[in-house]
């Protein structure tokens, strides 16, 4: 037997309807809950908006103090707002001094004129906690809002009642509403960050846990965690035999003839290994067959130019050609997953086949919860692996030199195909530097350590080193014979 799918409504918020589940349900209602200043009245304006666009009319109404000309006066300021719609299909309503002089009952009697009047199919009710603090019991406020909701689904009308404080689990709003979603900032070490959680869904498999969002021009802009929405990849693929060249003299016979395609492989080094410069060899192999992408955080996308001309690697006609794009997002205050969710949607965008991710350290950098990495990453190297997207990726050693060797945590090592270590070594008193392959998945590689050089004609791989012991430390000795 079929699942029934309900009818929806859109919430005109990105992001937001993945996280419910498909939309906000036709007739249901819903409770938005935060702290003042986290995202409400815009959020409730939003999903107003966008579904008068639709053909919907909408009923805004308020139990503030405040005046209407200020609520327009903010919302002005976002790209959605469209005051040619004003008293059109969409109506706002002040029933402030009705609760003043009244009682809850009159509210009622008055917002279900409103509807009937204005074919309403989206309430807003903005103002609940003040509707709270007039009700003189809690059986009050479950008949109050019992009364908005049944007027409500006589006419088929979803409601989204607005909320400035945290109500519990069990208080007589929560019992009686379909869905709660809760808005809050917190400030973690210096920084603050906005999250929303589906605290209750009620006929509707919405993704649990936080999620991150943001305010901007365009609204609010919503992330559902990388890990819960792909919790499986969104294709099924299987893996294919063919090899990627990698663009470095030499390395693809290191390799047993190439990178595994849909491969990910994690090249780990300290700074000034030539890490970057692998992944620029790389790119310069971009095709209109094979459309590339460097998604980076430490290099603008001039710094990256110049040092390709330097290594006489030619990116440039392949930016011209429309081959490769240069996505750089600094390494200030970034968000974890609107950066998995803008990666994934150029790949999807431009049907990226060749990605070089330097380094992922970025994203390292940007989680809020660094225990979730290992979930996070594991959601995106499958989803890359599904697309058929050949991936290059980076990670920083702390230390140039040293006794012990600092390599990628064991979990983050187990979700990579492939492992190359590149390293400073001091050898007969001169540094050169070093390539080792240390594992590439389902395939016979080439283990020995080899010198690498750079010049004016890009990077290549050399002669084995003579035999040492130590090279991985940076600190080799001649073997003893």
């Amino acid at each position: 037997m079929a699942t029934q799918l309900l009818p929806r409504i859109i919430s005109g918020v990105e992001g937001l309807d993945q996280i419910l589940g498909g939309g906000f349900i036709e007739g249901a209602s819903y409770i938005i809950q935060g702290q003042p200043g986290a995202g409400k009245t815009i959020l409730s304006n939003q999903v107003a908006f966008a579904n008068v666009v639709n053909g919907r009319r909408v009923l805004y109404v308020t139990l503030l103090a405040e005046t209407h000309d200020r609520l327009f006066q903010v919302l002005g300021t976002l790209d959605f707002f469209d005051r040619s719609q004003l008293g059109m299909t969409i109506s706002y309503v002040s029933v402030f001094q009705t609760l003043r002089d009244n009682s809850l009952s009159e509210v009622v009697s008055l917002v279900r004129k409103e509807i009937a009047r204005q074919g309403a199919t989206l309430l807003v009710f903005d103002g609940l906690l003040n509707a709270r603090d007039r009700a003189d019991s809690p059986l009050d406020v479950k008949t109050f809002v019992a009364e908005i909701q049944s007027q409500a689904a006589f006419v088929g009308c979803t409601v989204l009642f607005l909320t400035s404080t945290r109500l519990a689990d069990d208080s007589p709003e929560h019992t009686m509403v379909d869905g709660v979603i809760e808005l809050h900032e917190e400030v973690l070490g210096v920084r603050s960050v906005r999250r929303l959680q589906v605290k209750k869904s009620r006929g509707s498999p919405a993704l649990g846990g936080l999620h991150q969002f943001e305010i901007t021009s365009s609204g609010l802009v919503s992330y559902p965690r990388l890990e819960a929405v792909l919790q499986r990849p969104s294709v099924e693929t299987e893996p294919e035999a063919r090899t990627v060249q990698s663009g470095v003299e030499g390395f693809d016979n290191l390799l047993g003839g190439g990178l595994p395609t849909g491969s990910v492989t994690l090249v780990f080094g300290p700074s000034g290994a030539g890490k970057t410069a692998v992944g620029l060899s790389f790119l310069a192999r971009a095709s209109k067959e094979e459309p590339a992408l460097h998604f980076g955080f430490y290099e603008t996308p001039a710094r990256l130019r110049a040092k390709a001309r330097a290594l006489g690697v030619d990116i440039e006609s392949r930016i011209e050609a429309g081959d490769l794009e240069i996505i750089w997002n600094p390494m200030t205050e970034n968000l974890l997953d609107k950066l998995g969710h803008q990666l994934l949607q150029a790949i999807h965008q431009r049907k990226v086949k060749r990605l070089f991710i330097d380094g992922l350290g970025g994203f390292q950098r940007a989680a809020v919860h660094q225990l979730r990495m290992t979930e996070f990453l594991s959601a995106l190297t499958n989803e890359l692996r599904a697309l058929g997207v050949t991936t290059l990726a980076t990670w920083e050693l702390r230390d140039l030199f040293g006794p012990t060797l600092t390599a990628p945590g064991s979990e983050l090592s187990s979700l990579i195909d492939n492992l190359v270590m590149l390293r400073h070594i001091e050898a007969e008193s001169r540094y050169i530097k070093a390539l080792s392959i240390l594992k590439v998945r389902d395939s016979a590689f080439d283990p020995a350590i080899h010198e690498i050089s750079f010049g004016n004609t890009g990077i290549r791989i050399d002669v084995p080193l003579p035999p040492v012991v130590n090279a991985a430390t940076g600190l080799a000795t001649p073997l003893s014979t």
